[in-house]
């Protein structure tokens, strides 16, 4: 038994709203016992100085790509794994779009195969759990085996593709409706957006990127909340990006819609102004707003109209990122940088509160995907500087604007397996 009692420790709980600096008894991670001045604690628990410091429970990601099976060059299941415990995540949810594709029970028992044979050889592995495709080959076009995967122990459903055809979507969402599972849509219509690498607007004209116009979100976000208000089946809205998008979620949850939302980390500290860079980790997809879609996104998080906040976690090798800007596969790493940055940038500032965080990371996504909200602790030091290089990264890629880079706060998970 692993005992430990910090004296005068930060400790956070966004399910209750608390934020106080107490003692804190630990017991093999979970929290046992929390008081002010606490006295009556087993004589073999180990004494640390909390000052400065943060306890909270650990973070749910609520979908990121994993490199294998399929590309493990980029990414393996060990060092995906290891990657999410470095950065405080506990849970740790993947998106179906691996090699081969996860749209039927043998693939998701193969992955599964995979989790446990890298948890070996891990102190601490996170949770794993994968989202069914919806289509077959997540290619939009026909549904995929969804009664064979609703038993196969998936979390819910999604393609991390945009779904082209409507009738498909209502179709798909009719016949889930009885799974009580929960289904994740990507709103983005691809013959607006037509390629676009860069949000439309005078940073793209400059730049000489093609642009990506606001309404290739709105345009396909739209009908999709009029099914759900047809069909009253709860959807959950990943990759939101821009300030337009946010109010048509917001005014749906008002009229009583069963949406909720998601935006990525980097979604909420980039904007187009930071694109002259030209640096291929900068690249995503949807592509980032201008700085009016960046303030929406995080007062979204912070009214709670967006539930959660996702790494989408996706590792690429550096000879596929060392091109042109607009020839770059999309995504960036994160999963050991997203609480360090977003907590430099979003909270010490003030434009996010410490509960307000680390509801978008803790609870939001479990709520989202209707999983338990984890009690597993993390230790977080916010002053803590290390360097974003290989020799410190978990993850086997380097796709991230930070490498290199000092990074301030550190993880320290306190669970074993």
């Amino acid at each position: 038994m692993n005992q430990i009692l910090f004296r005068q420790v930060r400790y956070l709980d966004p399910v209750n709203g608390i934020d106080r600096v107490t003692d804190a008894l630990v017991t093999n991670g979970i929290l046992t016992k929390l008081q002010d001045d606490l006295q009556d604690c087993p004589v073999e628990a180990t004494e640390q100085d909390g000052h400065g410091k943060i306890l909270a429970p650990g973070l749910v990601d609520l979908y990121s790509h994993s490199g294998e099976p399929g590309r493990e060059a980029e990414e393996t299941m060990l060092s995906l794994l290891s990657a999410a415990a470095a950065g405080g995540f506990v849970r740790l949810n993947i998106l179906p779009n691996t090699l081969p594709v996860i749209d039927n029970s043998a693939v998701v028992a193969k992955i599964q195969s995979l989790y446990q044979a890298a948890k070996t050889q891990l102190a601490y592995a996170p949770a794993l759990a994968v989202w069914g495709a919806l289509t077959h080959g997540v290619e939009g076009e026909s549904m995929s085996d969804l009664q064979d995967l609703a038993g196969s122990g998936i979390v819910g459903f999604a393609d991390g593709r945009p779904i082209d055809n409507l009738q498909l979507v209502q179709r798909l969402l009719e016949y889930l409706q009885p799974s009580q599972k929960p289904v994740m849509l990507w709103p983005l219509d691809r013959k607006l957006a037509s390629g676009g690498v860069a949000r439309m607007g005078s940073a793209a004209l400059r730049l000489g990127l093609v642009g990506n116009p606001v309404c290739s979100e709105t345009a396909a976000l739209s009908p999709i909340l009029e099914i759900v208000a047809e069909l009253m089946v709860p959807v959950h809205i990943m990759r939101l990006s821009t300030a337009r998008g946010v109010e048509l979620v917001a005014a749906a949850q008002q009229r009583g819609l069963p949406v909720t939302a998601s935006v990525t980390w980097l979604h909420l500290l980039g904007s187009t102004a930071i694109l002259d860079s030209y640096d291929t980790s900068w690249r995503l997809d949807p592509p980032l707003g201008n700085e009016v879609d960046r303030l929406a996104l995080v007062a979204g998080v912070k009214a709670g109209v967006i539930g959660a906040i996702a790494v989408d976690h996706s590792a690429h090798s550096y000879e596929d990122k060392k091109v042109g800007f607009g020839e770059a596969p999309a995504g960036a790493i994160g999963l050991e940088l997203a609480l360090p940055v977003l907590w430099e940038k979003l909270v010490v500032p003030g434009h996010l509160t410490a509960l307000e965080l680390w509801r978008g990371l803790n609870c939001g996504p479990a709520i989202c995907c209707r999983s338990e909200v984890p009690q597993e602790l993390v230790l977080f030091d916010p002053m803590v500087k290390w360097v974003a290089n290989s020799q410190n990264l978990r993850s086997k890629s380097a796709n991230t604007p930070w490498f290199d880079k000092i990074i301030l706060g550190k993880v320290e998970i306190l669970a074993v397996n």
